[in-house]
């Protein structure tokens, strides 16, 4: 038993800012980020939340799917950026969808994580547990950034994308996915809570309370591990290079696309980049880019897609999905 996509939708937020507005935070240039990230711009939450991004995102994708919010009974929001924490995001955009059925929870993957709500959500759809699941990657990581570190600041932006998925008869691909907490200090970010445990003084915000990326490390994790595991995925399932139409990589750094596309003998073009416009949207970025495919009829019937998520964690991971 597999499953299907039967809607997409995503949601980025008015607010943009471009390269140039960064050079006014930080020493750095438009040419600079450019040739470094790939990334032009980037849309910035002003009077949106990860929730109400997760909302409008599942809302789109439902009305594509012609899928009634009560037909829903699962909702997986994967986010690192809540604006929430109890209740959890999840049971929130339930509310506001009023998807009454659902049983709802977020998953914390960071990068990876849409790859991982996918992969939960069609294990339980393969299953019978569940008939119709709505997946979000919702992300408000501006609230996370340290906007005077210039290593992170030029990276990061704000959106959300969703799809909603039931489970369908044909033949089931099964994912490859990694984690390695060891080294997980390369990109990590501490709770604004445990100061109070502690019992220490109120943190400033250069104690580990944005986001703080080895990015050198990073960069040498990504261009190593994620071809590995495309290749783990494709050997699992039986599939050649030739066969796959689009690999969909979380939208990181064009950079490392470029690299992962080099390992693997693959043509830049069967990578399809949106960095460029909303810069790393962690787990949101796969959906919102899979959504602006669909929506240009980028996708046809029979096309088979690489998605493949990596990130803190450390964490990393690829599916194959046929597109119907």
């Amino acid at each position: 038993m597999a499953v299907k996509i039967c809607g997409t939708g995503s949601y980025t937020p008015s607010y943009v800012m471009d390269n140039n507005g960064i050079a006014k935070l930080v020493d750095t240039s438009d040419a600079w980020i450019r040739e470094r990230t790939g990334v032009e711009r980037r849309h910035i939450v002003s009077k949106e939340t990860t929730v109400s991004m997760a909302s409008e995102a599942g809302h789109r994708a439902l009305l594509r799917a012609q899928i009634t919010a009560a037909e829903v009974d699962l909702i997986i929001v994967s986010t690192i950026s809540s604006n929430v924490i109890l209740p959890c995001a999840a049971c929130e955009v339930q509310k506001a969808l009023g998807a009454v059925n659902a049983t709802c929870f977020d998953l914390s993957a960071a990068c990876t994580g849409f790859v991982l709500a996918y992969n939960t959500a069609a294990a339980y759809l393969a299953s019978g547990v569940y008939k119709t699941a709505l997946i979000i990657g919702s992300e408000s990581l501006s609230n996370l950034t340290d906007w005077k570190d210039r290593s992170t600041c030029i990276l990061f932006g704000d959106g959300a994308g969703a799809a909603v998925l039931q489970a369908d008869s044909r033949k089931m691909y099964l994912p490859k996915t990694h984690s390695d907490g060891g080294k997980g200090g390369a990109l990590s970010l501490k709770s604004r809570h445990d100061w109070n445990l502690l019992g220490t003084e109120h943190p400033s915000d250069g104690d580990g309370y944005f986001m703080q990326m080895d990015g050198k490390t990073i960069f040498q994790f990504a261009v190593r591990k994620v071809p590995e595991v495309i290749r783990e995925v494709l050997e699992e399932n039986g599939l050649r290079q030739e066969e796959i139409t689009w690999y969909l990589l979380h939208q990181a750094n064009k950079r490392i696309i470029d690299a992962v596309a080099r390992h693997l003998g693959e043509p830049i073009e069967k990578f399809p980049m949106n960095i460029q416009e909303y810069g790393n949207t962690s787990s949101a970025s796969i959906p919102i880019l899979l959504d602006e495919m669909a929506q240009k009829g980028m996708l046809n019937a029979g096309d088979k897609l690489v998605i493949a998520g990596f990130g803190a964690g450390l964490t990393w991971g690829a599916s194959v999905y046929e597109w119907i």
